[in-house]
């Protein structure tokens, strides 16, 4: 039988031979990712952890990066559990504060790898797509029973295929690609569904296929992939990976999809979502002009060197409006420290922008660039519900990194085809 990513890897990793759409399978994955909300879940289980221990203390990843460094005493306090908990059950894969945004870690240290599942409980998990890993969101008390038992269940989902074809224009970018087809497709159109990306994909760089995989969720995806191409495997080398560390796993090409689109990367334009759900997409032209206050480039989806350099480029020798904020944060340190070498960071805090540490604070609302009543963001983050940025009377509006720095510069939403054409 024809297979479609999703069902070769829940086969392989349930042992089962029948694998079809809807079924129930139950595995055991390679990687189980957990962040601040660790404390939460270790405290669901702690008089099970104190008779049994966990499962194997390889299996789980912890990074800290929601709120760092701690803004409160509770945070501080949660912050010193899991660290505790990591010292008590000698846990391999522990990343303190400031080492970066959970999502970046996984795939920057090469735990995401061709051909893995990868469970998370963060619904962002499904970005390890971009490397061909099958990697999904669940919530705390699976990831607790994941930490005892080592096995949960999933549901063998449906499949979509997008085809794309042609390239990118200048000045339009993976974020506006993403954008584009959740505004077609709806935030619930792909509910429970398994998008794999076929076509022209030679173009788009890991770092685009991590910002568009990274999206998936926001049409309801449960996993978002990248089929290996010579692309995955260049960068897994260039960050010490070989070939025979993975095995790469491909859908047959008479595998079922439940649907199927087509775009033409040539015919996208800068597009931008607007308040308050991530569906809500126009094109940029469409709203040109609109005052903003604060301007954020960074977090899982928008944090990577290629994003920096797209903003440096356009701010280099300018100054932002005085009466906007940017807010820059790199997603990990070694990406801060390559942006340092690169003199990306000199060219950003001379045009007036403000550095954060490597973590996730503005875009959840925790703290440092919460937004005050009647403001509004132009964000490179991957949701803009109300309240989304700590403030439900603020507005959020999703955008490509060219697009939030150029209005950075006006003071005003803006069409960066204006300035890089």
């Amino acid at each position: 039988m024809e297979m479609t990513f999703a069902e070769k890897i829940l086969a392989k990793y349930s042992d089962e031979k029948n694998i079809v759409p809807n079924k129930i399978v139950n595995v055991t994955p390679d990687h189980l990712l957990t962040h601040d909300n660790t404390a939460a879940i270790i405290q669901k289980i702690q008089n099970e952890l104190d008779k049994y221990g966990i499962y194997s203390n390889k299996m789980p990843i912890i990074v800290l990066d929601h709120v760092i460094p701690a803004a409160t005493e509770k945070t501080a306090l949660n912050h010193k559990k899991i660290r505790e908990f990591v010292k008590e059950f000698k846990i391999k894969n522990f990343f303190d504060v400031g080492f970066g945004i959970c999502h970046q870690i996984v795939i920057e240290k090469g735990f995401a790898l061709p051909g893995k599942l990868i469970l998370g409980s963060d619904s962002h998990t499904c970005s390890y797509g971009a490397v061909g890993t099958f990697s999904t969101g669940i919530d705390r008390t699976e990831a607790a029973s994941l930490l005892l038992s080592g096995e949960t269940w999933l549901k063998v989902p449906n499949s979509i295929k997008i085809n794309l074809k042609n390239k990118l224009q200048k000045g339009v970018y993976a974020k506006d690609t993403i954008l584009k087809i959740i505004g077609d497709i709806s935030a619930s159109g792909a509910n429970y569904c398994s998008i794999e990306f076929h076509g022209d994909v030679n173009e788009l760089t890991i770092d685009d296929r991590f910002t568009i995989t990274n999206m998936g969720v926001e049409m309801g995806a449960k996993n978002s992939v990248f089929l290996v191409d010579d692309v995955t495997i260049g960068y897994l080398n260039s960050i010490g990976i070989s070939k025979s560390n993975y095995d790469i796993t491909y859908a047959d090409k008479q595998a079922l999809y439940i649907k199927e689109f087509d775009y033409d990367l040539s015919h996208i334009e800068p597009m931008i979502a607007c308040p308050h759900s991530v569906d809500n997409v126009k094109p940029v032209d469409e709203i040109e002009g609109l005052e903003i206050q604060q301007c954020f480039i960074g977090t899982c989806t928008n944090g990577r060197i290629s994003d920096l350099k797209i903003a440096a480029e356009i701010l280099n020798g300018k100054k932002i409006s005085k009466n906007v904020r940017l807010i820059i944060l790199p997603a990990s340190i070694d990406i801060y420290e390559n942006a340092l070498n690169l003199g990306i960071i000199k060219t950003l805090v001379k045009s007036g922008a403000i550095i954060l540490p490597p973590g996730c604070g503005p875009c959840l609302g925790a703290h440092q660039g919460v937004l005050a009543p009647g403001e509004k963001c132009i964000s490179t983050a991957n949701r803009n519900f109300k309240g989304r940025m700590g403030c439900k009377d603020a507005e959020i509006y999703l955008a490509s990194p060219a697009t939030v720095a150029i209005s950075a510069i006006k003071g005003k939403i803006t069409n960066p085809k204006e300035v890089l054409l």
